[in-house]
């Protein structure tokens, strides 16, 4: 007798049943649809408060990101798909672990998805019309969202697409025990940068191979401050998220982390940059041996899909002072030497020198061109020359530094 007084009780039994995509029950749109249909009948207040709600969350929900279709906004159909292709249920890791096919789960996939095309259809005016109220309220999008179609292809492209958090953002950070994404990342793009054409071709040629499925190199990316050491690791993952490639970032406290981080990722089908910055220990750090793990290739640590890619501005990576030098190890010339072959470890070291003058002139020119900048060229290399002098030397940031300066006095 109280099922036939909500609103929509059958709808609201088909959500509470749901088996593989159960987690969408605590998603804030799904769940505000379920109160809605779950609303008592006649009780308009309720009814009112429920069905704005849900249209809240819905328009919240689906605002368009910079250069996406402003259709997403409001509509039903295409945030059903979004948040069933980010859910990462029970299902979909067996299947990316390797688990053969279940029939009678492959039916239940199908049963759900048929549903949520059927929720997609779910229409703001019959709602309206069910409420008995003809007070203002906002509409929403509804319609054919082709849902199963559309969820079975993405499975097929989830190598290169993602699930859960990682379908949704391609840069993240570790925050406590969790990784997080950057919902703002750095936008730098390969087409940005000039000079070190052929040490950025290293690391480019080095990510292709990790994609392509072959192996690929942990890279110690050396040499001097501003030399867009960092710019080129972030351009690259922006370069190719498409293809599947997700960047997480540690800092050196982190660094005992990565054998969880490798368990996490052991089996997902992307590919991933463990991206570690100014990177250097002290001689009695405690992160040495976590990283010398993972780069040595243990049993442990060995994944497939994951490479170290680390920026110094030490060859060396361990600070050492004289009172090193002077310790009282029996071996402990073998103890130094042991941390100062860790950038050995490393398959690949791609070396960032400082400019000569005419290479930071291109690079200053270059930037010039992207900026917009009208100031002549010839004062324009006399004032970055200055520049240079006093910020202690040329490279590829101080010159950015400098046309940023320079933009923002036209």
């Amino acid at each position: 007798m109280e099922t036939k007084m909500k609103l929509y009780p059958e709808l609201s039994l088909n959500l509470r049943s749901l088996v593989i995509f159960r987690n969408l029950l605590s998603d804030p749109v799904v769940a505000r649809l379920l109160a809605l249909c779950e609303a008592e009948r006649g009780n308009i207040t309720a009814l009112v408060t429920r069905y704005a709600g849900f249209a809240r969350a819905l328009y919240a929900s689906t605002a368009p990101a910079p250069g996406e279709d402003a259709a997403v906004s409001g509509n039903l159909g295409a945030y059903l798909l979004r948040v069933l292709s980010e859910d990462e249920n029970f299902y979909l890791l067996r299947r990316v672990g390797g688990c053969a096919p279940d029939p009678e789960l492959e039916a239940l996939l199908d049963r759900e998805l048929d549903f949520f095309d059927q929720v997609a259809l779910f229409s703001s005016e019959k709602v309206r019309a069910a409420l008995g109220w003809n007070g203002a309220l906002p509409d929403w999008k509804s319609g054919d969202a082709h849902i199963r179609e559309t969820y079975r292809r993405r499975m097929g492209e989830i190598g290169t697409r993602g699930y859960g958090i990682f379908a949704k953002h391609h840069i993240f950070v570790l925050r406590g025990n969790a990784v997080a994404p950057v919902r703002n990342p750095d936008p730098t793009a390969l087409s940005q940068l000039r000079g070190y054409e052929q040490e950025r071709g290293e690391i480019v040629r080095n990510t292709e191979a990790l994609l392509n499925g072959k192996p690929a190199a942990n890279i110690l990316l050396y040499g001097d401050a501003g030399t867009g050491k960092s710019s080129t690791v972030k351009a690259v993952a922006n370069e190719y998220k498409a293809r599947g490639l997700r960047l997480i970032e540690l800092k050196k406290d982190q660094l005992g982390m990565i054998p969880w981080l490798l368990d996490q990722l052991g089996n997902n089908p992307l590919k991933f940059i463990l991206f570690i910055d100014d990177l250097s220990f002290n001689c009695d750090d405690d992160n040495f041996s976590a990283l010398k793990a993972v780069l040595e290739g243990s049993v442990a640590a060995k994944a497939p899909n994951l490479v170290v890619y680390a920026t110094s501005n030490r060859r060396h990576l361990v600070k050492e002072s004289f009172s090193d030098r002077a310790g009282d190890e029996i071996h402990f010339s073998d103890t130094m030497e042991e941390l100062n072959s860790l950038s050995a470890r490393f398959g690949l070291t791609v070396t960032f020198a400082k400019p000569n003058r005419d290479g930071y002139l291109d690079i200053l020119m270059d930037l010039a061109r992207q900026y917009g900048v009208t100031t002549p060229e010839d004062s324009l290399k006399r004032g970055a020359e200055v520049y240079a002098i006093e910020r202690g030397g040329r490279s590829p940031r101080v010159a950015k530094q400098y046309i940023e300066l320079v933009k923002s006095r036209e």
